[in-house]
């Protein structure tokens, strides 16, 4: 019996890894066709709307796809100019950041002495000048990354458009290719797999929004500078659970602690911690408990599983695939149990 069940556990573990190697190999296509899923979760609702208020719908698919992809990209511009009209006056705060960093150092209670602050300096610096290399090599990939970001972006685009205009054909089209005795079931779960989904994304950016805000007006009036593009960067965090809001945090503490000082960033990271047990014990709770029903540990598996197979892109596809994979699996368990147990007013006469 313990054999039969360690050989059933290696065969499923080796159906994971090849599904694992294919998703890998397919990265590109897999993430853009996730991407559209995700965008027509969200955008779904205001074609709805405007077909309501007697828009044609492929016209209403058009103008709120196109519309989405044209914010994301503003957005991304807005986030690319902000840092870079503000190159020069980061690096003047940042030389007096350092400074400030060192004399605190000096003089703190860690009474770090001024040999071994230069030492770490210069560790620093043959850190990044070996480092040039790759940072030259990153350089040359950059096109490739580029064109690979343009191609996802298209097919992204075109996938969301069907979904959005053509959504339920498709899903009809889908069921075509699994036995008939499984339709039914497979049919219903999708329809709950598809709620879970709509509500994860909806759920994640308000939280995302209420994040980026809390935090933005905190280190706005702190005077933190890049305060917009610092929020944009949280909103975007949000996405990737428990990591991002960590990683984007860290990242709006370190820019106030080379620029403002040791206590703003102190005050920084106050306000990063309040908003995250905010976003853990409430937000999250209210908002997303229903859409993700996936243990905080499954949450971050999931995350670091996705994060190897397909990088950043992975991460954040991780949660909504493992909360519609939760969902499909439990709706195909109820209604499994209820063909085993039908209702009495089903039963056939006689029996």
């Amino acid at each position: 019996m313990a054999a039969e069940v360690v050989w059933r556990l290696l065969v499923i573990a080796a159906g994971v890894w090849v599904v694992a190697r294919i998703l890998g190999s397919l990265r590109l296509i897999v993430l853009a066709f996730v991407a559209s899923l995700l965008i027509s979760a969200l955008l779904q609702p205001t074609v709805a709307r405007l077909h309501r208020h007697r828009v044609p719908k492929g016209l209403a698919t058009v103008l709120t796809a196109l519309g989405g992809f044209v914010l994301l990209g503003l957005v991304g511009w807005f986030v690319v100019w902000q840092v870079m009209s503000n190159v020069g006056e980061l690096s003047d705060r940042l030389q007096d950041g350092t400074d400030d960093l060192k004399r605190w150092l000096a003089d703190g209670p860690f009474h770090v002495t001024e040999s071994q602050i230069d030492d770490a300096t210069e560790m620093l610096r043959d850190g990044i000048g070996s480092s040039r290399q790759r940072l030259t090599d990153v350089g040359i990939h950059g096109v490739t990354i580029l064109v690979e970001l343009l191609t996802g972006a298209l097919l992204a685009l075109f996938s969301t458009l069907f979904l959005l205009y053509d959504g339920p054909r498709i899903w009809a089209w889908s069921l075509r290719w699994v036995p008939a005795s499984a339709r039914p079931g497979l049919a219903g779960a999708g329809v709950h797999a598809w709620r879970t989904l709509t509500g994860y994304v909806h759920g994640t950016v308000a939280v995302a929004f209420i994040d980026a805000l809390c935090i933005g007006l905190g280190i706005f009036v702190l005077g933190v500078p890049l305060a917009l593009p610092l929020a944009v960067v949280v909103f975007l965090g949000a996405f990737v659970p428990l990591v991002g809001a960590v990683v984007s945090g860290a990242l709006a503490v370190v820019v106030a602690l080379v620029t403002q000082g040791v206590f703003s960033a102190l005050l920084v990271l106050v306000i990063v911690l309040g908003v995250q047990q905010l976003e853990g014990h409430i937000l999250q709770p209210f908002i997303l408990g229903r859409a993700v029903r996936v243990h905080p540990m499954g949450i971050i598996f999931s995350v670091a599983a996705g994060g190897l197979i397909a990088g950043i892109g992975g991460a954040v596809v991780a949660v909504p695939l493992v909360a519609v994979l939760n969902t499909v699996i439990g709706e195909l368990k109820h209604s499994a149990g209820a063909g085993e147990h039908p209702a009495p007013d089903r039963v056939a006469p006689g029996r």
